[in-house]
């Protein structure tokens, strides 16, 4: 009896096919810089990118902490996407009411010392200005985005968008001074592998 001779496929080619998938779906980093009205380095500025075609990958929703210091809402800007918990401590010898009137997020927390019991789910985009009933100069932002690449300026102006996939994107940058009410400046951003971007807002930056 005649054996038939059976082709098999090259021990290559799982590989070839695995290597083009991760090829379609890599990921890389762009470094943003942020610009001021003078062409100064901006810090605390909010950046982030979101798909020009709509819609953006889901992102596990960490609790993330703004804590309450010698009369000072710390960090003064957060940024976070949309559906995350944020967890307020007191870790002044006094206690705050920390609220918010923002359409974004509208919450009180009446006067409390120490850990709140549970955190304040920050699920609608926009921007949300906190402050304390009791100590009228405490004041800090979040801004609550659509997209899992963000993130806040540093000393030198500069934000790294991790983990984003090569494709087209809008481009967002906003800052504490331009007003709970005015929109991020946008800009179109095209990904190919590692970057770099620059972007310019019609502000004064504010020295760290």
């Amino acid at each position: 009896m005649q054996k038939k001779n059976i082709r098999h496929a090259p021990l290559w080619l799982p590989f070839l096919l695995w290597a083009g998938s991760w090829a379609w779906t890599a990921q890389a980093a762009v470094s943003v810089q942020v610009l001021d009205s003078a062409g100064q380095p901006v810090p605390n500025a909010v950046v982030y990118a979101e798909p020009a075609g709509g819609g953006s990958a889901a992102k596990a929703a960490k609790q993330v902490e703004i804590e309450q210091k010698n009369k000072t809402f710390i960090p003064l800007v957060t940024v976070v996407q949309t559906g995350t918990p944020i967890i307020f401590p007191n870790h002044d010898n006094v206690r705050h009411h920390v609220y918010s009137f923002s359409p974004a997020k509208t919450f009180e927390l009446k006067l409390y010392s120490g850990v709140p019991g549970s955190p304040v789910l920050f699920d609608k985009a926009g921007t949300v200005v906190l402050g304390c009933n009791i100590h009228d100069e405490m004041v800090a932002y979040v801004q609550v985005v659509n997209t899992p690449h963000f993130g806040v300026s540093d000393a030198r102006g500069v934000v790294r968008l991790e983990g984003i996939a090569n494709g087209r994107y809008a481009l967002k940058a906003w800052y504490f001074t331009m007003g709970p009410n005015q929109a991020a400046v946008e800009q179109p951003l095209e990904v190919q592998g590692e970057g770099r971007a620059s972007i310019k807002l019609n502000v004064k930056a504010v020295p760290l």
